[in-house]
Order: structure tokens, then sequence, then C-alpha cells
């Protein structure tokens, strides 16, 4: 990847030269640098006002009380980890700060929760590499997480002049819910199949 981030401003400026377009290229290189400034500082703007939001609603409660509310769910997702343990109250907590748009929250309580997991399971999986369902699981929920409150997508929107970003909301969760109902299908169906094929071999 790093050679050809490096092969494409070279190859940019070797065709100017060649087709005698040498200012244009570097109009276009400063007006393109000036303008990823001008978004980066909008972008940092907007993520500090629903960062501070989201910590707000976290330091309320809302992330404890999204997070018993989704413990059912947890308990029927991941099969085999104790009902109210430690994982299973990490994962609720993980999952509670993706839904609140907690982007900050999520990565440390993801990691913590994989852990608990891997402990809980009495390290399955670790010996050779490999990832257990409940593992697979959790990357799959983070990775195609139902986000409530969209703030990445709002602020750029925002940073590119729309009056109400907020209005695709409605459309957000809708991909999202699907996503997450595919992902989860999919993640329980391979399991399915990865399950069934072990108790063939050992059989």
């Amino acid at each position: 990847m790093k050679y050809i981030l490096m092969i494409l401003p070279a190859a940019a400026i070797v065709c100017g030269i060649f087709t005698g377009r040498l200012p244009e290229v570097s109009a276009a290189v400063l007006e393109s640098a000036s303008g990823a400034v001008t978004l980066a500082l909008t972008l940092c703007g907007a993520m500090a006002l629903w960062s501070g939001l989201m910590k707000v609603a976290e330091e309320a409660g809302a992330v404890k009380l999204l997070s018993a509310v989704l413990s059912p769910a947890v308990v029927w997702l991941f099969r085999g980890l104790e009902k109210g343990g430690h994982a299973a109250q990490l994962i609720c907590m993980n999952l509670s700060a993706n839904i609140l748009g907690l982007g900050n929250a999520t990565t440390p309580l993801g990691i913590r929760a994989m852990e608990a997991i891997q402990e809980e399971e009495g390290g399955s999986g670790a010996s050779d590499g490999s990832a257990s369902d409940n593992m697979i699981m959790l990357t799959v929920l983070n990775t195609a997480s139902l986000q409530l409150i969209p703030a990445t997508a709002a602020a750029l929107m925002t940073a590119h002049g729309a009056a109400r970003p907020m209005e695709i909301l409605p459309c957000v969760w809708i991909v999202s819910a699907y996503s997450l109902a595919a992902s989860v299908g999919a993640a329980k169906l391979f399991g399915h199949f990865s399950r069934k094929k072990v108790r063939r071999a050992d059989n």
C-alpha cells in the first residue's frame, strides 16, 4: 500500500510534465490539501460535540440501562457464557457503547470483553491461534453494529454543507438492521456447520 501511495502522486506529476499541465496539478494538490484541513477541523468540532453528548448519556446511566435491555439477546447470541457473568456484562457494555455511538469507549470494552470470553471458555481457541464461536460473534457484532446516532456520517454531511444531516437516520437504521441480521445469521450458520464438521471428525 505504501508503494501505491508513492507511485500515484509521482505518476500525476509525470503526466502533468508530459502533457504540459503541471501548474494545474500543483493547483489541484494545494486545493486538495486545503480542503482536507478544512474537513478535518469541521469533523473535529462535530465529533467533539457528539462525544460530549454521548459522555453525558454514559454518566447519566444510559449505557447501563441499555446493557440491561440487551442482556437477554446477549445470552441467546453467546451460547455457553454464564448469564450475568463478567464476560456477558462487558459484551453488553460494548454493544451499548456501539449503539450510542461512543466510539472511544467501544474499543477498550471490546478488547476486555474478548479477554473475558477467552478466560471464561478456558482459553478455547488460544492454543492453536483460532477463535471460538463467541469470539467470532463479538467481532461480527462490532463490525456490523446497529447505531442509533451515526455521529461520523452526520459530521461528514455537515462538513459538506448538508442542511439536515439527521435526515439519514431512518435509512441508517434500516440498513444497519439488515446488515446486523445478515451478519449474525451467517455467523450462526457457519458456526453450526463448523461444529458439525468437528463432531464428524471426532467420530
